[in-house]
């Protein structure tokens, strides 16, 4: 069992950008064509994964960060700063959502499990809403 030290070290090494499931579905995106820019410090909420010019954004939500209904299990050593720090990062999520939604933004959130499971549709599935965005903005010019 690995000691605190151990633990409080390996957790600081986890990056906040440029992760494995970011660069795959950038990767992806990029295959299928799409253009974007990565973690976006000017929009709110620093998307993974952003297009400006067709109002879209992308957020690759972890299980364990983002508090996953079928795949977060709180950690039993400090438990109470985990529970605080999780269920602030949800709330965050769900401002972002609505802040998106509130602007008419195209907000595209891809999970962890979903990228594990099912890629291939996942990705497909987002080039979709992407393309239907990126046609959506032509008719209207």
């Amino acid at each position: 069992m690995p000691d605190a030290d151990f633990r409080s070290k390996s957790m600081g090494r986890i990056r906040g950008k440029n992760t494995k499931l970011e660069q795959s579905v950038s990767k992806a995106l990029w295959r299928n064509g799409h253009r974007f820019r990565k973690n976006v410090l000017s929009l709110y909420g620093k998307p993974d994964i952003a297009i400006k010019k067709y109002k879209i954004v992308i957020f690759i939500d972890s299980c364990f960060w983002h508090g996953c209904k079928s795949h977060f299990k709180l950690p039993s050593k400090n438990s109470d700063y985990w529970s605080k720090k999780i269920n602030r990062n949800i709330q965050r999520d769900m401002e972002v959502t609505q802040y998106y939604i509130n602007k008419e933004w195209v907000l595209i959130r891809i999970w962890e499990h979903d990228l594990k499971s099912c890629f291939d549709m996942v990705i497909e599935q987002a080039c979709k809403k992407v393309f239907a965005a990126k046609r959506q903005t032509f008719d209207c010019s």
